[in-house]
């Protein structure tokens, strides 16, 4: 088996072609063992109404909805695959436009890609608490009185919190209760991405603890949904936002049309190297590309941004 090593905003993972298979689940979770490194398992296969179909298993071999960072990778494979520069990925809950973007600096690949269908209803992530149908810009007491959650599917689950600095600078808070919804809790029946965002003058920083994965350098839609949040809050303009990670920096463009969002995420799709898994279970690398190096030149000229959370 041939795998493809990318990541986007060092969200890392093995990409994958073929047809579907009933073993993706267990082979994520081997590949994890192999690559500490990795943050899942993409797979590109054939579409019946789309360029291609992407599938997304995160480390413990679940299924997620939809993978913003993923995404932009597979955008990339499809279209470069396809001799294009705009496609259509069949994902599990939407049919999502995808275009390759201008070098957001030397060597860096950029993609931007469609994050929908959004929904503010707590049914959708799921959530339940008390008889609440949405949660917008409230502290949850049993948290924190002081921080406002909002709670939205994109479609992913997500519960964004509006922290200080201290909360960002030590995530021990943030992990304590992203561990306890993504474990036996009344609240979250199928776990949640929990997201802490902190503004910047630049824009804002999104710290992510990912369902199914743990803290991660960056999740695609969690950021893409911290922005929208942020633009609901006053906190920035809406138009494009600035959205810093652990991993680098995104650029998330957010309208609102009536009630109804847009949202659109915009950021690297870097190839790692080509790696082969064997029947023996073996991998091994056996070609490495140089896009690393020019997405860590990239990385050291934006690290002013998040200075002040160090």
């Amino acid at each position: 088996m041939e795998l493809l090593k990318v990541h986007g905003s060092m969200n890392t993972f093995f990409l994958y072609e073929g047809d579907d298979r009933e073993d993706f689940p267990h082979l994520t979770k081997r590949l994890a063992a192999l690559d500490p490194e990795i943050d899942g398992l993409l797979t590109v296969s054939p579409s019946q109404r789309a360029n291609a179909k992407m599938r997304v298993f995160n480390t413990d071999g679940s299924e997620a909805s939809m993978c913003g960072n993923g995404l932009r990778c597979v955008a990339r494979f499809v279209c470069e695959r396809e001799g294009i520069e705009q496609a259509v990925i069949e994902t599990m809950k939407a049919d999502l436009a995808v275009q390759k973007e201008p070098e957001i600096d030397a060597g860096v690949e950029m993609y931007g890609v469609e994050i929908s269908p959004v929904s503010f209803q707590l049914a959708d992530l799921p959530m339940a608490f008390e008889a609440h149908a949405e949660w917008r810009q409230q502290a949850l007491p049993f948290i924190d009185a002081d921080i406002p959650f909002t709670a939205v599917a994109v479609p992913n689950p997500h519960l964004i919190g509006i922290v200080g600095k201290d909360l960002q600078k030590d995530p021990s808070h943030q992990e304590k209760w992203a561990a306890y919804f993504n474990g036996d809790n009344p609240y979250f029946s199928d776990g949640v991405n929990l997201s802490y965002v902190t503004p910047l003058k630049e824009g804002i920083f999104v710290r992510t603890y990912e369902r199914g994965v743990g803290f991660t350098d960056a999740c695609g839609t969690a950021m893409t949904a911290s922005a929208l949040v942020s633009c609901l809050a006053g906190i920035v303009p809406f138009g494009d936002v600035s959205v810093y990670n652990p991993g680098g920096m995104v650029n998330c463009s957010v309208k609102s049309d009536g009630g109804e969002y847009q949202l659109k995420l915009s950021g690297n799709a870097s190839y790692l190297g080509v790696y082969r898994f064997d029947a023996n279970e073996k991998l091994e690398m056996v070609k490495q590309t140089d896009e690393q190096s020019a997405y860590e030149r990239f990385i050291e000229k934006i690290s002013g941004a998040t200075a002040e959370l160090r």
